[in-house]
């Protein structure tokens, strides 16, 4: 089965530039519920002509729903997917938990695609969300091919991949950092991409750019993900202009095509449309490094010619046409009758006027066929027409436009008919009330030397890396409870490893665990420990609770990108969870920042560093204000871009009022003994000692 070729669709002049250049199918933002609301994306009238616009010309249109939503935006989040769905929409992509489960339960019939913003990049997270009701799974820009191929053998769900145009440097759906220093989410459709900006490691900013990514390319590779499995490439770019989406669809609709690579020619055309210093493939190939990164310079020249010669071909609005077969019949005292058929398995038939008797020239079969082949102006082209004309008859030419203009209008209709869809009810919350008065005081660490400062205060759980567990041979005396903190990245590779840590946890004594991704959900899975929702998971809304809850989890922590108010008014259906102290993280991100502070991938006697060597300085970037942030390494040689400042609410009441069971004191870069400080200065109400943040819980995100 050929690739689906999936291109982005900003605005409806892109739309058309997508369609008229080959692809399968678009995807569009419309409303307030998309990832890229910076875009110009659709009017009401914009987004029901341009599914028309698709349908008839054989094109899906999927819609973009895939932003956090809180419990006041839920119904018109819903209300958006109905009128889609009423509109025919072929699918619509999601991040929030609870709207996907929502919009399973109420538009069951609806095609869902799980948003790369899930943040899924195993065949336990792929298989989790099928199960659930998805039919195809944005796998994470980070996947290498052998990470593709594992959940294309291991998930019977679609697999999209994104096949070219811009990284990020963090994983999708887990950024925090454009909502941090800005307010601007992007979990919520307004990233104001503080990762393109220039950074220096352990040093003032200049002119270095360590987290901006070169674009990716794997214009080389369809026939590789063809191969594997791989049901659909996407083409980043709902921000670009019409001519650049025009370019890249039309080079790889016809490398998908003609089952080819690319020419040095068509990428040089890929590279003049839009490129940061060149392109990358190196997470295709399992790579990672300085050699990925680039920017793109603001003097940079636009290809004009390359782009007129685009809009030249588009804007006649003729280059993607539908190949029709005709089949007309005149007859002596019958009605004309004029068939109309695609390659799609729709036929229509019109009638018209009766055939008059010939005065003069009669009408032959040639004459009608030539008549009906001009379709010029339609989405269609004859293919060819069968003509049976009895003798002696005469129709005009007026009529035999009318005749083909109605099995033309007829045969849009049927392109263009909304399959019949269920709507139920909105299904009431479960009548489960697990808000507490206030929360008990629970702490995440980052090293053993931090966990062992915090037992004597008796936090009421303490959380700790599965990888640092791993080092121990046996757990003190606790009256709280051990947790496990399972990675928030890893790969199918990895889960052998991380069972076996898991199985040496709970021999020592580990009753719970803190999942941050879907795919921990298979691994932890009936094995006997209580498991709570990580901060990853992303909650924003009393569904998505209900979701974790149908899910068996026992506790969940909010969004840190939530405020008060909002996690206050949740219905707490699982006792709910808040980090209340500690550095955010703003990032998890593939390449090891702390690696690449080196500048190359050469220790310093010249030899190449192993994938595998330790972490070495810098251990943190500084931005143009100064301000500093901090690199904590992470599971599998990634790291983890903490804030430059830690949260702190120990003077702040709201926290202890909103419902939460749980409070969280997330330990980073701080000593044992600052540890157990601010352990107790949170008991005692305390203010802040240094330089500190309010995080988003005051003033919220856009």
């Amino acid at each position: 089965m050929a690739l689906e070729l999936l291109s982005p669709a900003g605005s409806p002049e892109a739309l058309r530039a997508a369609v008229q250049s080959g692809c399968g199918a678009v995807y569009l933002g419309w409303g307030a519920f998309n990832a890229r609301r910076g875009a110009k994306n659709f009017t009401d009238e914009e987004f029901a002509a341009a599914i028309r616009y698709c349908h008839v010309r054989g094109v899906r249109v999927f819609l973009t729903l895939n932003t956090l939503v809180t419990d006041r935006e839920l119904p018109a989040a819903l209300d958006a997917a109905r009128t889609a769905c009423r509109l025919g929409v072929d699918s619509v992509l999601v991040q929030d938990w609870g709207l996907f489960s929502l919009l399973r339960e109420t538009l069951p019939d609806l095609p869902l695609h799980a948003s790369t913003q899930m943040s899924l990049f195993t065949s336990g997270g792929a298989n989790e969300v099928y199960h659930d009701g998805c039919e195809r799974v944005v796998l994470a820009r980070e996947c290498s091919r052998e990470d593709i191929a594992a959940v294309c053998r291991a998930c019977p769900a679609e697999v999209e991949v994104f096949g070219h145009g811009a990284l990020c440097m963090c994983y999708s759906g887990q950024c925090a950092f454009s909502a941090l220093i800005g307010g601007r989410s992007g979990n919520r459709g307004t990233c104001a991409q503080p990762c393109r900006l220039p950074y220096g490691f352990n040093a003032p900013a200049k002119n270095t750019y360590p987290l901006s990514l070169k674009d990716s390319c794997l214009a080389s590779r369809l026939e590789d993900m063809a191969d594997m499995g791989v049901s659909c490439v996407k083409l980043e770019g709902r921000m670009k202009r019409p001519e650049y989406v025009a370019v890249v669809t039309d080079i790889y609709a016809r490398l998908i095509r003609e089952r080819r690579r690319p020419t040095p020619a068509e990428t040089q055309a890929l590279e003049l449309a839009f490129s940061r210093s060149g392109f990358t493939e190196d997470y295709w190939l399992g790579r990672h490094g300085p050699a990925m990164f680039g920017t793109r310079l603001e003097n940079t020249p636009e290809p004009k010619e390359l782009f007129a010669a685009a809009r030249a071909r588009c804007e006649k609005d003729d280059a993607r046409t539908v190949p029709i077969h005709f089949s007309c019949i005149l007859a002596a005292e019958t009605p004309a009758s004029l068939t109309v058929s695609d390659g799609d398995g729709h036929t229509v038939t019109v009638s018209g006027p009766t055939p008059e008797l010939a005065q003069n020239k009669a009408l032959t079969a040639a004459e009608v066929s030539a008549r009906l082949q001009k379709t010029g102006g339609t989405a269609f082209r004859c293919a060819d027409c069968a003509a049976q004309v009895a003798g002696g008859l005469f129709l005009s030419a007026g009529a035999l436009n009318a005749l083909r203009r109605d099995a033309l209008s007829a045969l849009e209709e049927a392109r263009c008919a909304v399959p019949h869809r269920r709507e139920l009810p909105v299904p009431p919350l479960p009548d489960l009330d697990c808000a507490a008065p206030s929360p008990a005081l629970t702490v995440s660490v980052a090293s053993w030397a931090q966990a062992e400062a915090l037992l004597p205060l008796s936090p009421a759980r303490l959380c700790v890396p599965l990888e640092i567990l791993a080092e121990q041979t046996a757990l003190p005396a606790f009256s709280g409870e051990w947790c496990a903190i399972f990675p928030r990245v890893w790969r199918d590779s990895d889960e052998p490893q991380l069972r076996a840590w898991l199985a040496h946890a709970k021999a020592m004594g580990v009753t719970a665990a803190l999942s941050g991704n879907l795919g921990h959900l298979p691994l932890l899975r009936d094995g006997g420990l209580t498991v709570s929702s990580d901060f990853g998971l992303n909650v924003f809304n009393s569904r998505a609770l209900d979701y974790l809850r149908r899910k068996n989890l026992a506790a969940a922590c909010l969004s840190f990108e939530l405020r008060f108010p909002q996690m206050r008014d949740m219905q707490k259906v699982i006792p709910a969870e808040a980090i209340v102290y500690g550095r955010l993280p703003l990032m998890i991100t593939e390449n090891c920042l702390v690696q690449n502070g080196t500048g190359c991938r050469l220790s310093e006697r010249g030899a190449a560093v192993p994938q595998d060597a330790p972490c070495r300085k810098p251990n943190y970037l500084q931005d143009r204000t100064g301000a500093r942030f901090p690199l904590l390494p992470a599971y599998g040689h990634r790291t983890e871009l903490q804030n430059s400042a830690p949260l702190w609410l120990a003077d702040k009441p709201d926290w202890r009022h909103c419902g939460l069971r749980f409070a969280r004191l997330r330990f980073t870069t701080e000593s044992p003994a600052d540890c157990a400080a601010i352990f107790r200065a949170y008991e005692n109400g305390a203010p802040a000692p240094a330089a500190f943040t309010r995080g988003l819980y005051y003033r919220g995100v856009d």
